[in-house]
């Protein structure tokens, strides 16, 4: 007879199981700073667009379809330009000082409050050991919504480094091009599609009861025993489905354009979205999230030899 195997019913690694707080979830920079040297952005602010088909040349090497033409899942996420708002000097983990961009968008002043004397310089700033800014997309140039998304974003290199960069990107637009490169991995951080409140069956998997069973076939058949009494966090009950934040690891870039260099739109739009009217990128395998969604795209966390190593070059889009 075979092992019987029954492994619990969802994972306990997400707990509580609540709708996000945001739409576009925080990050925890420090890892991912340490892990890549470059000077730079450590992240960017996307939108979903839909999903297609890629029809790509395999040039990994040792793969089975090494040289051949394959076709493979892609993801478009379109990044309209980013700009600073403000500067965060940090010191021993926290917020010590921060500087205001001089001219930020109308958009902008309409979803937050500013002081109305900012007259501060980043030269004025001294005693620090850590730089972030504040950054928000210019999302009107899209056709999606007028109103940015902000986020923070971490900063690669040394102090001097990121001062520089500062610096140099103060009240200009940053583009995508300037951040990610063609086949580098990258992680996407952003919120799932909700469905609302979901019964046992569809949010946990546990499977159907008998038919002549009493008290609802699509329920757990006990929520625990009579000590202690009470009902833990680990039973399968019915609640809140999806709208989580979750993350996708090491997603391979197969393209960084705009959409004045290379049109991907079909004749009549992407579906639930419409065109691409500013950079975007593409990105292998599935995103969480419908389409419009908002997403922070981040350097790699953790990198893996078998993700590394994949090498396509795109031909076109199906």
């Amino acid at each position: 007879m075979a092992k019987l195997s029954r492994p619990r019913r969802g994972s306990l690694q997400y707990w509580p199981r609540k709708r996000a707080k945001k739409a576009l979830p925080s990050v925890s920079w420090t890892k991912i700073s340490s892990e890549n040297n470059s000077k730079k952005l450590m992240g960017f602010i996307g939108y979903k667009v839909g999903m297609k088909s890629a029809y790509v040349k395999d040039s990994t090497p040792d793969s089975m379809t090494k040289n051949k033409r394959i076709t493979i899942p892609v993801t478009i996420v379109e990044c309209p330009a980013m700009k600073i708002l403000s500067v965060r000097f940090y010191k021993n983990g926290i917020v010590v000082d921060e500087v205001l961009a001089s001219n930020p968008d109308k958009e902008l002043k309409r979803k937050i409050k500013f002081p109305k004397k900012h007259s501060e310089k980043i030269e004025d700033v001294k005693d620090y050991e850590d730089i972030r800014v504040i950054a928000y997309s210019v999302v009107k140039t899209t056709g999606i919504k007028k109103s940015p998304d902000i986020s923070e974003i971490a900063l690669g290199g040394n102090v001097e480094d990121k001062l520089n960069f500062v610096k140099e990107h103060f009240n200009k637009e940053i583009k995508v091009k300037d951040i990610f490169d063609k086949m580098q991995l990258v992680d996407i951080r952003g919120i799932t599609k909700g469905k609302g409140l979901e019964g046992a069956v569809k949010r946990f998997g546990i499977g159907l009861k008998g038919h002549k069973s009493e008290k609802g076939r699509r329920r757990a058949g006990s929520l625990g025993p009579w000590h202690p009494a009470r009902v833990t966090f680990r039973a399968p009950m019915a609640g809140q489905l999806g709208m989580f934040a979750r993350h996708v690891l090491n997603s391979t870039v197969l393209d960084v354009s705009s959409i004045n260099e290379k049109n991907i739109n079909p004749a009549s739009g992407f579906k639930n979205f419409g065109n691409v009217k500013t950079d975007y990128l593409i990105l292998t395998g599935s995103v969480q999230g419908p389409s419009k969604r908002q997403m922070v795209l981040t350097q790699p966390l953790r990198k893996t030899k078998k993700t590394e190593k994949k090498n396509y070059e795109l031909i076109e889009l199906r």
